[in-house]
């Protein structure tokens, strides 16, 4: 088994117009610039974009946006400093948007991963939210039933990884990487250092059956 790509362009080869796609990333921490960089080479447009935020300044996810590419974003934080670019689409009317608490939005896409069908939490319970979804009153207190948030891809970043695509990750830049692995149908990891021998089983984070490909890429913007 060696899921070792050659270079980034193959690794987002598969990525389709109209496709859901989970980016890693938190603030700036564990975001796969390299494979953003290359999805925005290769083409792919009408594209849904799961992630923390909606990019900031002129790299990344703002980059997709800037050139049109993206056609719905669903994070937590749109406005973050920086998010120049969603704004200007968002008030084009070009860029729809799905606002999610940020744990909500971890667990919907651990739910889609773990294969359940749903979970139940008290945010956004009785706001904005909430409407249209189903709600409880469970032992008093409201809650409402968040639903599975899978995609069809997701892109990564690790710092390291090896041919049967079993990731580490540093320090915070962890972050929704190992979730989003689980939770899209083909998950593509951008590594820092890919290494020919397996990783040390008490240091993986992600096992590579969630991976379908890992490419090398150690430059950090």
């Amino acid at each position: 088994m060696d899921k070792r790509v050659a270079d980034l362009e193959t690794a987002v080869a598969p990525i389709n117009d109209g496709a859901s796609v989970m980016i890693g990333g938190f603030g700036s921490s564990g975001i796969p610039y390299g494979l953003i960089d290359a999805l925005l080479d290769q083409g792919a447009t009408g594209l849904t974009v799961i992630s923390n935020n909606a990019g900031a300044g002129e790299t990344g996810i703002a980059r997709l946006l800037k050139a049109g590419r993206v056609a719905k974003v669903i994070c937590s934080y749109p406005r973050t400093p920086g998010s120049v670019w969603f704004e200007k689409r968002y008030q084009a009317g070009e860029v729809a948007l799905e606002v999610v608490p940020q744990g909500t939005l971890a667990e919907r896409i651990r739910a889609a991963g773990a294969g359940l069908g749903g979970f139940l939490t008290p945010t956004g319970y009785g706001t904005l939210l909430a409407e249209g979804k189903e709600t409880r009153v469970i032992d008093g207190r409201g809650y409402v039933l968040e639903a599975p948030l899978p995609a069809d891809f997701a892109l990564l970043r690790a710092e390291r990884g090896d041919r049967w695509g079993n990731l580490s990750f540093h320090a915070t830049a962890r972050n929704f990487n190992p979730i989003m692995a689980m939770g899209a149908r083909h998950a593509v990891a951008e590594v820092r250092h890919l290494s020919e021998t397996p990783l040390d089983p008490e240091h993986v984070v992600t096992p590579g059956i969630f991976v379908k490909s890992v490419v090398e890429y150690g430059v950090r913007p």
